[in-house]
């Protein structure tokens, strides 16, 4: 048994090597895990975002309950503000949404030949765990604002929580120019 080639170390890690770097993949290398790091990040970010969307699509339907009832013969239309009110929180959750989207989609570098031998592609991927980073505590900072808040609280509250919309756009752009820099 000992003498067997399934014991033979060598020629077994050659094997494996071979086989990694045929699938393009290495499970050692530091690129690896930042790529990994990454894809997680990116994963958690969405969810957190996924929640932000679930608090104000929550908050319009209690608002819609309360701010327009059914209509009646003594009340035959609803008050244009409150209508206003309702679709500026539907607006609201489609672009919380639109940002989940976004960030769910983001590419990470290829594992390719091309891009080791043209890029630093740990240097890169680390630029993006950095970057990502700062998407987590904008994703959490709109997530902690908005859990358990009411339609008017956050309707009040627009203009901070458009800023942040802002913000975590231009932090996915700036990600993306890391990727795909504008020659």
């Amino acid at each position: 048994m000992a003498g067997s080639a399934f014991y033979d170390a060598n020629p077994l890690e050659q094997v494996a090597i071979n086989l990694f770097h045929g699938w393009g993949y290495n499970f050692y290398r530091k690129e690896n895990q930042l790529r990994a790091d990454d894809q997680l990040i990116r994963a958690k970010v969405g969810l957190l975002l996924g929640s932000a969307r679930k608090s104000v699509e929550k908050a319009e339907s209690d608002y819609r309950r309360e701010h327009l009832p059914p209509l009646t013969r003594e009340q035959p239309r609803h008050d244009s503000a409150a209508i206003a009110g309702a679709q500026t929180l539907e607006r609201l959750a489609h672009g919380i949404g639109d940002l989940q989207g976004l960030m769910t989609s983001q590419p990470v570098p290829e594992n390719d030949r091309m891009t080791q031998r043209y890029r630093k592609e740990a240097e890169t991927l680390q630029r993006l765990v950095t970057g990502d980073h700062r998407l987590v505590g904008q994703a959490e900072l709109l997530r902690s604002m908005l859990d358990g808040k009411d339609g008017a609280w956050i309707l009040n509250s627009l203009p901070d929580l458009q800023e942040g919309l802002r913000a975590i756009a231009e932090t996915l752009r700036q990600r993306q120019l890391l990727l795909f820099p504008v020659a």
